[in-house]
C-alpha cells in the first residue's frame, strides 16, 4: 500500500469528501440546519432550523406566513447547509451542504410522524416535554418542509487533519473538484502565479 501523502497546499479542499453513510450518520444526529432560498429580487437569504433527517431527506417545519414558504412555492430550489459542530455524537469535524428542491407539505399523515421526531430528537426521553413541544408545534399555521438532495458540498476536516499529519490513505480521498483544478488553475494565473502550485 503507498504510504499516506503530507499535504502541501491547504487550498485543495474538494479531496476531503464525507461519504453517503458519514452524510448519513452526521445528519441523523446533527441538531440545526441553516436553510437557504432566494427572494423574489434575488437575494440568498438563509435561516437556522431545527431539522430531522429521513429517507434522504430533510424536514424542516416554519408557519405559513413565512416568506421562505412563498419564495419555495415559487421557485423550490432551496440549499441546506449543516456543521458537524452541531452533531453531539458525530466524532468528525466538517460540514455539508445540499442542494435541493423543496416541497411544501399540510397533510395530517406527514405532521403525525413529523413534529413527535423532532420534537424527540430535541427534547430525548423526556415524555412530557415531548408532548408539549408537540403541542405548540401543532398549530393550524404550521407546514412542513420537505427538502431532497440533488448534489452535495461536503467538507471532511477531520480528513484535512490526518492527511496534515501524514495519516489520511490515498484510498479515503476523493477527486479534485473543479473548483480545485480548472478554476483554481485560472485564479493563480489571474494572478501571475505557477499554475500548478508548484
Amino acid at each position: 500500500m503507498p504510504e499516506p501523502e503530507v499535504m502541501k497546499d491547504h487550498e485543495i479542499v474538494s479531496i476531503f469528501p464525507f461519504s453517503d453513510d458519514e452524510i448519513d450518520e452526521m445528519l441523523t444526529d446533527a441538531r440545526e440546519c441553516v436553510l437557504m432560498w432566494g427572494t423574489k429580487d434575488g437575494w440568498p437569504v438563509g435561516v437556522l432550523h431545527q431539522f430531522f433527517w429521513k429517507d434522504g431527506k430533510f424536514w424542516i417545519t416554519c408557519t405559513a406566513n413565512r416568506h421562505r414558504v412563498a419564495a419555495i412555492k415559487r421557485d423550490p430550489r432551496v440549499s441546506v447547509s449543516v456543521s458537524a459542530m452541531v452533531a453531539f455524537n458525530f466524532e468528525q469535524r466538517g460540514a455539508v451542504t445540499a442542494k435541493g428542491r423543496a416541497v411544501v407539505r399540510e397533510d395530517r399523515e406527514t405532521k403525525d410522524w413529523f413534529y413527535p421526531a423532532l420534537a424527540t430528537k430535541a427534547l430525548g426521553d423526556d415524555a412530557d416535554a415531548v408532548a408539549a413541544f408537540v403541542e405548540r408545534l401543532d398549530s393550524p399555521l404550521r407546514i412542513v418542509i420537505e427538502v431532497t438532495p440533488e448534489k452535495w458540498i461536503t467538507f471532511n476536516g477531520s480528513k484535512a487533519d490526518r492527511m496534515v499529519r501524514g495519516e489520511l490513505p490515498a484510498e479515503e480521498m476523493g477527486p479534485r473538484l473543479s473548483s480545485d483544478s480548472e478554476r483554481m488553475r485560472k485564479a493563480r494565473e489571474e494572478r501571475g502565479l505557477d499554475p500548478e502550485g508548484r
